[in-house]
């Protein structure tokens, strides 16, 4: 009767013990599965990033407006500012006092087709003069802006 007890005890252990190693590998097949599916998608996001063309920028050429013509008064032709727009590529221009940079930049562009670098402004103050001892007066102040433009870009100012 001791070893029908053994046995009996040895087949209730048996059991138990398949079910556990079941249980631990139906959860491998289920973490396997999760996997191939996260594979596609990750090919799927590089075959869209193939897909994508860029297309060139269309160049669009924008008309001068009558505010343009405002901000920019006239060129300053001086000694100084010609030898800049030989050997630096610059032309220098008397401005509205209130046009900002960006202001200048954009008439610039528009009115002499051209591509700005840099804009630097600056206030030039006003000037008591006189003439001998008899005539006193003032040299209205303005504002000058430099423009530095692109490589292969020119102003002629002198058209014939």
């Amino acid at each position: 009767m001791a070893t029908e007890k053994k046995v009996s005890a040895t087949k209730v252990e048996e059991p138990k013990a398949k079910k556990t190693t079941a249980k631990k590998v139906t959860k491998k097949v289920e973490v396997k599965e999760e996997a191939k599916v996260e594979a596609p998608k990750a090919e799927e996001k590089k075959t869209a990033v193939e897909v994508e063309k860029v297309t060139p920028k269309k160049v669009v050429t924008v008309k001068p407006t009558i505010k343009d013509y405002q901000v920019i008064i006239e060129p300053i032709i001086t000694e100084k500012s010609m030898s800049a727009g030989q050997n630096e590529n610059k032309a220098t221009f008397k401005v509205l006092k209130d046009a900002n940079k960006l202001e200048i930049r954009n008439a610039i562009e528009r009115i002499y087709g051209v591509k700005v670098a840099s804009v630097k402004t600056v206030n030039v103050i006003e000037k008591a003069t006189t003439r001998g001892s008899k005539y006193h007066g003032t040299i209205s102040g303005y504002k000058k802006a430099i423009v530095r433009l692109q490589q292969g870009s020119a102003i002629d100012l002198f058209k014939e």
